[in-house]
C-alpha cells in the first residue's frame, strides 16, 4: 500500500500542477497559431539572411513568435538556414522560439511569480546576445559552410520535421480580415494543434516527473545539493548545475517548466532556476540532432556555447535581481499542494476547454489529422521526384506519393490531406498563382 499511496501521491500533485496552466498554456498556444497565421516562413528567411544588428533583433522577435516546441525549434531554425537565413540568426531565432514565447512566460507567471517572468524575458535576451557575441568571436566560416554542406543533405532527425514546411499563413489583405476569416480560422486550429500534439509528450512528462520528484525526494536532499547553507557558493553553482540537471532530464519547451518549481522548491537559486529553463536546447535528444543536422563538430561547438551562454545569463540576471531586491525571499511553492477549487483558474480552465473544443472541431473537420501524419514525411525523406508544396497549407508534397490532387486550368495541384484538397476545390482562386501553389504541368 505504501508504494501505491506513493504513486498516487506524485500522480495527485502533477495533476493538480496541469490544472493550474492549463488555461496559461491553451491561451499561449493561441497566441502563437495566430501569429503564425499572419507571419510567413519565407518572409522570416528573407529577413534573416545578414548577421548583423537588425538580423539579430529580427531573429528574437520573429523567434518569439513561433512555435515553442523545442524539437520544431529546431527543425524550424535548419529549413531558415537552408532557404537563406544566416547559421547565426537561425540558431538565435531557435533560442528565442523556445525561451522568449507567450506560454512560457504565463506559464511562470502562475507557478513561480512575476519576477520569474522578468527575469526569464531579460535573461532570454541576454542569453541571445552573449550567444551573438560568442559566434562572433570564435565561429568560423568553414565550420558554417560545413554545417550548411551536413544540412542541405536533408536528413530527418526527428518527427517534427513537418514544422519546417508547415506554412498556411495569410499574408494577402488587411490584417483583420486575415485574422478573422474562416481560412485564418482554418489555420489557427490546425497551428494550435500541431503545437499540441508536438508538445504534449514534453509537457505530461514534465509534470509526471515533477510530481514524483516533489512527492518522493525530499527537500534535506535538494538543500544538499544546492549548497543552501552556504549562500555566496549557491550563487554561482545554482546557474552551473542548472543545465546540467536540464540536459539529463530529457524534457524540453515548457514541460521543464514544473520541474524548475520543484528545483526551487528544493533551493536552487534563482539563477540557478533561470539557466534550467534556458537548457532545453542542449538536452540530449537535442544534441543528437544537432550532429545530424549539421554535424558532430558543430553539434559540440553549440554545446559548449550555449552552455557557456546560459549558465552566464543564469548567473547575470541572478546576480542583479539580488542586487535589486527583486528575488523571493521564500522558496515555498504552494501549488505543489493545493487542489482545484472553484476559483477564476477554475472558470479560465473551462472557458478555454470550450474553446479548444470549437477548434478540435475544425480541426478534425479540414483535414487536420491527416496534416498531422504527414508532417512525419517531410520532403526531404521523399527522394523519388522534386518536391512541390502542398497550395493551402504550404506542406513540402512528394508528387509521387500524393494520394490527394487536384486539376485546375491545366495544372495539377497536390496536397498534404483531403482537407487541404477540399478547401483547395471550394475556391481555387485563393490558392492558384501565390509563391506557395505547388503544382506540375500537363
Amino acid at each position: 500500500m505504501f508504494v501505491v499511496n506513493a504513486i498516487l501521491h506524485a500522480l495527485q500533485i502533477s495533476v493538480f500542477m496541469i490544472w493550474e496552466v492549463l488555461w496559461p498554456l491553451a491561451l499561449g498556444f493561441l497566441l502563437s497559431a495566430m501569429i503564425q497565421t499572419v507571419v510567413s516562413k519565407r518572409a522570416v528567411a528573407g529577413a534573416l539572411g545578414k548577421t548583423d544588428f537588425k538580423g539579430f533583433v529580427l531573429a528574437c522577435g520573429l523567434g518569439a513568435a513561433s512555435s515553442s516546441c523545442s524539437y520544431a525549434a529546431v527543425a524550424v531554425a535548419r529549413a531558415l538556414f537552408r532557404r537563406g537565413a544566416s547559421f547565426v540568426n537561425a540558431i538565435i531565432f531557435e533560442f528565442a522560439s523556445t525561451n522568449l514565447v507567450f506560454e512560457l512566460g504565463l506559464v511562470l507567471l502562475i507557478f513561480l511569480g512575476w519576477q520569474f517572468v522578468a527575469a526569464e524575458f531579460a535573461g532570454g535576451l541576454l542569453m541571445a546576445v552573449i550567444l551573438w557575441i560568442l559566434f562572433k568571436l570564435s565561429l568560423q566560416q568553414r565550420m558554417v559552410e560545413a554545417a550548411k554542406s551536413q544540412a542541405e543533405r536533408g536528413i530527418v532527425a526527428s518527427a517534427h520535421e513537418g514544422h519546417a514546411d508547415m506554412d498556411m499563413s495569410i499574408t494577402e489583405g488587411p490584417f483583420l480580415a486575415r485574422l478573422f476569416s474562416p481560412r485564418a480560422f482554418t489555420a489557427i486550429s490546425h497551428y494550435f494543434y500541431m503545437d499540441i500534439y508536438a508538445l504534449y509528450f514534453d509537457i505530461g512528462l514534465g509534470f509526471l516527473i515533477a510530481g514524483a520528484l516533489a512527492a518522493w525526494v525530499p527537500n534535506s536532499w535538494w538543500q544538499a545539493f544546492f549548497l543552501t547553507n552556504h549562500p555566496t557558493l549557491s550563487l554561482f553553482w545554482g546557474p552551473l548545475v542548472g543545465p546540467v540537471i536540464s540536459m539529463l532530464s530529457f524534457v524540453c519547451s515548457v514541460g521543464n517548466v514544473p520541474l524548475a518549481v520543484v528545483l526551487w522548491n528544493g533551493g536552487i537559486s534563482f539563477g540557478g532556476v533561470i539557466s534550467f529553463i534556458f537548457a532545453d536546447l542542449i538536452i540530449l535528444p537535442i544534441l543528437n540532432i544537432y550532429r545530424k543536422y549539421y554535424g558532430g563538430r558543430m553539434s559540440l561547438y553549440l554545446l559548449a556555447v550555449s552552455y557557456v551562454a546560459m549558465a552566464l545569463a543564469g548567473f547575470l540576471v541572478g546576480g542583479a535581481f539580488q542586487l535589486l531586491g527583486l528575488v523571493p525571499t521564500n522558496h515555498h511553492v504552494a501549488l505543489l499542494e493545493t487542489g482545484p477549487s472553484w476559483n477564476y483558474t477554475t472558470f479560465l480552465d473551462i472557458a478555454f476547454l470550450i474553446l479548444m473544443a470549437a477548434l478540435a472541431w475544425r480541426f478534425f473537420t479540414t483535414g487536420g489529422v491527416e496534416m498531422l501524419r504527414s508532417m512525419a514525411h517531410p520532403s526531404e525523406a521523399h527522394p523519388h521526384g522534386a518536391p512541390v508544396q502542398d497550395p493551402v497549407c504550404g506542406m513540402t508534397v512528394d508528387p509521387t506519393k500524393a494520394e490527394h490532387r487536384s486539376i485546375h486550368d491545366g495544372e495539377t495541384y497536390y496536397f498534404c490531406s483531403a482537407g487541404c484538397k477540399e478547401s483547395f476545390d471550394k475556391d481555387p482562386a485563393k490558392y492558384v498563382g501565390g509563391a506557395k501553389a505547388g503544382h506540375h504541368s500537363h
